[in-house]
């Protein structure tokens, strides 16, 4: 496999600026290649990209809003294991479990254009014909005697070089009809000698959604030499199309002589807006050449890799690390156009004002561990995506819970926006929006989302408000709702709703909504309303109040992607109170034990966590073991800091973090739009969000000596923060002390005023392990629980 090797670029660049999430980066000057030892020489985009962790190869930006990368057939675009490309696509989500993006493939063929369906016209090559790196792609098609495809990308276009053979058939196939999604209809109009342009409305996720457009423009460098359109199979040579919608099989191709000139470049620019959004975006970034646009891309990543700089480990440790940010920082998208327009959830036109609009958000996922690496490394951005979700419920009428683009898809359970904006807050990312964020989470948290609304929100909230806890009623519809009941995952969604009100309750504690605030602070104890003390196990309960489903944890019903053996942690607001019920911390610390199959481990951990844990990308049920490959288990081996037991911790995280490899199969399962990524990130750092929706990091052994994190000063006023642990990469692997600029540090855990205060976090290592965060009163406080008689009677 070849990935990241660059070579020095040929021909004379453009000076520009492109503009990128971060805000605008500088060309390098024209005809220079890439430093050596640049950190984007580390990534390797090929890893997750097997075996179900459905990444992409192709060609972003950080957070742009084109991911332009090769389908080969799989769901969700490309599949290590198959060797046809079926066309090169502007969007992906990298590692989502469905279908989702892949709009417009486009495909160089050579000779008379046949075949309307991508499959028949699929292209194969070779892995050894292939090279992937942050902002470029390129490959070695094996069919038309041989074509070289190259793309790379700005914020909100995709560039295509193509070098064919000599031939005077070259064509390039813009297929409007197929994509990822369900195509609902597309209209294709070749606008001149130079120029198509195309609509492409789709539907669809893991489960139906509202249609939703995207516009698209594509300019090619020279003249058509021929050009014609499809629709169905009858292929029309010089026909130019039309803005009429059409259903199904649909496209353009053109046709250029490539006997002479070889090379054919296009740039296709995008817009979730109108056909006048994407012309724009063309106009602002579709200007410079194929290779200034390569390094400038290049140069985005680069800057963005180096915030965090790390030394020691070994060279696998270092791709695989700097591959996990990389895909850490793909996600959510630049929403607007260039002229600041974006498509709200109303399906209006809007200009976002004082922020830049993201999009397409898998909250269920990125709240547990993403959110908090941005807010860490990007806040800037971190708050303009925290802005965006206010701005979906103003523009919605409702919060979103996984929203791609314009619509909701209303996918997975519970309210995963609540600690992702309460997390927002606590980072101080919401100043000067604070009573709007908790408006809006008020009205999510005590309420259920209109009939006319899309949004499912907290479905289950009348039945959870009357009983404390959400009721299972499998099958119960919700009439002209879309996406995921949560009836059906009662018990998991009651643990999230619980959750999600303690993090509220801390946020109106805060702002000094008493009253609000003990009401909260009462329903963050309803987990205990699901715990069935004859099994000492979270259970399912029916409308009646019974407990329901196999009375066998690892055989339960009501969990989302789960089980009660992996649900029973998920309680960060109270672990003291978690453990209570479970016989208190000695008897939990044996069951955890026994959940990570821990003796076993410290024999083998490689085979434990790849024979023991890791059943397969989907094995989700039958299970009472650690599942690492899923966010339910995220926070599970910071548990053991409350137990009295951190070395635990740290066995169990350096055996988790050997599944991250540098390979095609280098992720367990999904890797959930940057979640499990950013859980490997954060943990390989020492500093885990072990409560999210908070500003509580926990502690753990780093697996570098040393890590430096370059901070923005807006929001980290010292504008840095090193992180130390000699001989981390070697038989010292305890926490024998920590020091926070030179001061010992007892308790476990760290909040982020301490990171700002703050510029150098020391661990020292140990062989064995210490008495360090054993004293219970270091492990990480409850959050948002009634902190008076009175609250705790408040519902």
């Amino acid at each position: 496999m070849s990935f990241t090797r660059r070579t020095r670029l040929a021909g004379a660049g453009v000076a520009f600026v492109l503009a990128l999430s971060g805000g605008a980066l500088a060309a390098p000057a024209a005809g220079a290649a890439p430093p050596a030892g640049r950190l984007t020489d580390l990534v390797n985009p090929f890893i997750g990209s097997q075996n179900e962790g459905n990444t992409f190869p192709g060609a972003t930006v950080p957070f742009g809003m084109v991911q332009l990368s090769p389908d080969t057939g799989h769901s969700t675009g490309y599949d290590y294991r198959q060797h046809k490309i079926r066309g090169f696509s502007l969007v992906h989500a990298s590692g989502a479990g469905c279908r989702l993006g892949g709009d417009l493939p486009t495909l160089p063929t050579t000779g008379e254009v046949t075949q309307t369906d991508d499959a028949a016209y699929a292209a194969p090559f070779r892995h050894d014909h292939e090279q992937a790196g942050p902002g470029y792609y390129r490959v070695r098609l094996d069919s038309g005697g041989g074509i070289e495809a190259e793309l790379t990308a700005t914020t909100r276009t995709g560039r295509q070089r193509y070098t064919f053979p000599a031939t005077d058939k070259a064509n390039v196939l813009l297929n409007a009809g197929q994509a990822l999604h369900r195509t609902v209809s597309s209209t294709v109009q070749v606008l001149d000698d130079h120029t198509v342009r195309t609509a492409v409305t789709g539907r669809g996720f893991c489960r139906d959604t509202r249609p939703y457009t995207v516009y698209t423009i594509t300019r090619f460098n020279r003249p058509f030499a021929a050009f014609g359109t499809w629709q169905g199979k009858q292929v029309t040579a010089g026909a130019k199309g039309s803005a009429t919608a059409v259903a199904g099989s649909h496209g353009a191709y053109v046709r250029f002589d490539a006997r002479r000139d070889r090379t054919v470049e296009a740039t296709t620019a995008l817009s979730y807006v109108d056909a006048a959004g994407a012309a724009g975006n063309l106009r602002a970034e579709g200007g410079p050449s194929f290779d200034a646009v390569r390094r400038a891309a290049d140069r985005a990543w680069n800057d963005r890799l180096s915030r965090v700089a790390v030394r020691g480990g070994s060279t696998d440790r270092r791709r695989t690390f700097y591959s996990a940010l990389y895909r850490a920082l793909l996600h959510p998208n630049v929403g607007q156009d260039a002229d600041g327009r974006y498509r709200g959830w109303d399906l209006a036109p809007h200009r976002a004002r004082g922020f830049r609009y993201y999009q397409n958000w898998s909250l269920w996922d990125t709240y547990r561990t993403q959110a908090q690496l941005l807010a860490l490394l990007a806040p800037s951005e971190s708050r303009d995506m925290a802005l965006s979700v206010l701005q979906v419920a103003k523009d919605g009428g409702w919060l979103p819970k996984w929203g791609y683009g314009t619509v909701e898809t209303n996918i997975m359970t519970g309210d995963p926006v609540t600690p992702f904006l309460t997390n927002a807050y606590q980072q101080g990312l919401l100043k000067g929006h604070e009573e709007e964020a908790y408006a809006a989470l008020k009205r999510n948290a005590d309420g259920v989302p209109p009939a006319a609304n899309a949004a499912r929100g907290r479905e289950a909230n009348v039945e959870y408000l009357r009983h404390g806890f959400v009721p299972y009623l499998k099958g119960r519809k919700n009439a002209g709702k879309l996406g995921d009941p949560e009836f059906d995952e009662s018990a998991s969604v009651t643990l999230e709703y619980a959750l999600a009100d303690a993090m509220l309750a801390e946020m109106a504690r805060d702002l000094g909504h008493r009253a609000d605030s003990a009401r909260y602070a009462a329903r963050a104890r309803n987990y205990r309303n699901v715990f069935d003390r004859s099994t000492g196990f979270f259970r399912a309960r029916d409308a009646q109040g019974r407990f329901t489903g196999p009375a066998d944890p690892a055989r339960s019903v009501g969990f989302e992607e789960g089980t009660a053996w992996q649900y029973q942690w998920l309680v960060p607001q109270d672990v003291p109170g978690m453990l209570d019920l479970l016989g208190g911390p000695a008897a939990a610390g044996r069951r955890l034990d026994s959940f990570f199959a821990y003796d076993a481990m410290m024999k083998d951990p490689a085979g434990t966590a790849r024979k023991v844990w890791v059943n397969g990308p989907y094995a989700y049920d039958n299970a009472d073991k650690y599942n690492p490959q899923n966010e339910p288990d995220l926070i599970a081996p910071y548990t053991y800091l409350s137990t009295g037991q951190p070395w635990k911790t740290t066995d169990v995280v350096r055996t988790a973090l050997s599944l991250f490899t540098d390979a095609p199969t280098g992720l367990t399962g999904n890797d959930d739009l940057g979640t499990m990524s950013s859980w490997m990130v954060l943990s390989s750092l020492g500093v885990f969000p072990v409560q999210p929706g908070t500003d509580t990091w926990a502690l753990t052994a780093p697996v570098f000596d040393r890590v430096d994190l370059s901070l923005d000063r807006r929001y980290y006023p010292r504008g840095h923060l090193t992180i130390s642990a000699s001989g981390a990469e070697g038989p010292r692997r305890y926490v024998g002390s920590v020091r926070l600029d030179g001061a010992r540090r007892t308790a476990t855990y760290l909040r982020t005023e301490d990171l700002r205060a703050h510029g150098d976090l020391a661990f020292t290592l140990s062989g064995s392990p210490t008495g360090w965060g054993t004293d219970p009163r270091t492990a990480p406080p409850t959050v948002g629980l009634p902190t008076t008689a009175a609250e705790a009677g408040s519902q």
